[in-house]
């Protein structure tokens, strides 16, 4: 089964994460981790971490001469802040250590500072917010392109953009070619939407919340294109694709809620306005849809179009202009602490959720497939497709 599993702290001295059950032979590319790290720091909204670190993935073990062999592949990503923070944070305590320390005792509403406290019987949230941070999904980019490098074996890909910041929404689909040439973008990338008047006036929502001192969220959406019909099941609640792509989804710092494909328009809809009409095209010997409006999905299963999943993300819950909280200590009135932060998250929100649906994708992939080769994984995936079009 493949699984990952990510470790480490914002302030400590580096990201940790060790993906288990990939095959051997997938060729593994560090430009490219790289490359999906960078895109994740971009966005226009980021704060002032971002001008600190500069992610590179170091792999240190499961890929040899360019490919995996088949052990687990774990990745490092050091923190440059770490300089920083190495007295305030140590593995072992030191005389004066106390000192040092940059506690923090005033919990941040909609953080996880005050509920992790109090799970944990610890007086200084420093140590919740700090597993707690976004900055863990650095680790879970790195995942996701291997993930994706796997995928893309049978041509599938996995990209995203931005449907909306704040009240401004992209009203129209966007088009997988619009995808691809959004995530070759070298420079000038503000909010990762394809439409260049709609991302202006995302543009002005940011500034306007930078000019109070205030936070904005969004929606952004991701697309895999090329997925083939039949990954995951109908047959158990914990087998449904959607639901293991909703929890991936959520499980994503300020994810507050998913949609797949158009479900938040369907729900005032008629359901003769709803479902996908089905067809045959004979040239391709496939099944098609006349639209899709399930976003890949029927069942729980995919269904051959292309998987449409959503991610609702709230504003960040730092502000420069604090909320009403508690003190810890004194039990008494405070402001909510503030910790260095962003304004604006939702383009690297996309580039997380990428890395959640391809890792999802590649685990369903494999459930069906098997193989441990990238060969032997292939020859099962050429032989389901095969029977595919004879159907």
């Amino acid at each position: 089964m493949l699984r990952f599993e990510t470790a480490g702290e914002s302030h400590g001295e580096c990201l940790v994460a060790t993906l288990t059950g990939l095959p051997a032979g997938v060729p593994v590319s560090i430009e490219s981790l790289d490359r999906e790290l960078w895109r994740r720091q971009q966005g226009y909204g980021r704060g002032g971490r971002m001008k600190i670190e500069t992610d590179r993935a170091e792999v240190v073990s499961g890929v040899r001469h360019g490919h995996t062999i088949g052990s687990p592949v774990a990745v490092l990503i050091r923190n440059r802040d770490w300089a920083n923070w190495a007295e305030a944070l140590p593995v072992e305590s030191f005389e004066g250590a106390e000192e040092k320390m940059r506690t923090v005792t005033r919990p941040r509403p909609g953080h996880a500072d005050l509920a992790g406290a109090l799970k944990y019987d610890l007086h200084d949230a420093r140590y919740i917010l700090e597993r707690a941070s976004a900055r863990e999904t650095a680790a879970r980019v790195a995942v996701g392109a291997l993930a994706k490098a796997f995928l893309a074996q049978f041509e599938i890909g996995v990209l995203s953009h931005v449907v909306a910041v704040g009240p401004v929404r992209l009203e129209r689909p966007a088009a997988w070619d619009e995808l691809v040439a959004l995530s070759k973008k070298e420079a000038g990338l503000l909010l990762g939407c394809v439409d260049a008047a709609v991302e202006e006036k995302m543009k002005a929502v940011v500034d306007e919340a930078y000019r109070t001192a205030d936070t904005v969220g969004g929606v952004f959406e991701v697309v895999a294109h090329n997925v083939p019909p039949g990954l995951g099941s109908h047959i158990c609640w914990d087998t449904r694709l959607d639901g293991r792509l909703a929890q991936a989804m959520v499980s994503i710092q300020a994810v507050k809620g998913v949609e797949i494909g158009g479900a938040s328009q369907a729900v005032s809809e008629f359901g003769s306005r709803v479902q996908d009409t089905i067809h045959y095209d004979g040239e391709r010997r496939r099944f098609t849809r006349g639209s899709n409006r399930a976003g890949g999905l029927e069942g729980g299963i995919t269904n051959g179009e292309d998987l449409v999943v959503r991610g609702l993300l709230k504003p960040i819950s730092t502000l420069r202009r604090p909320l009403e909280s508690v003190d810890l200590l004194t039990r008494q009135p405070a402001s909510a602490a503030y910790e260095r932060s962003d304004v604006c998250v939702v383009p690297a929100a996309g580039v997380i959720g990428e890395a959640m649906v391809a890792f999802v994708l590649a685990q369903a992939l494999l459930e069906k497939f098997g193989g441990d080769s990238l060969d032997e994984t292939q020859r099962n995936f050429k032989a389901y497709m095969e029977r595919l079009r004879e159907f």
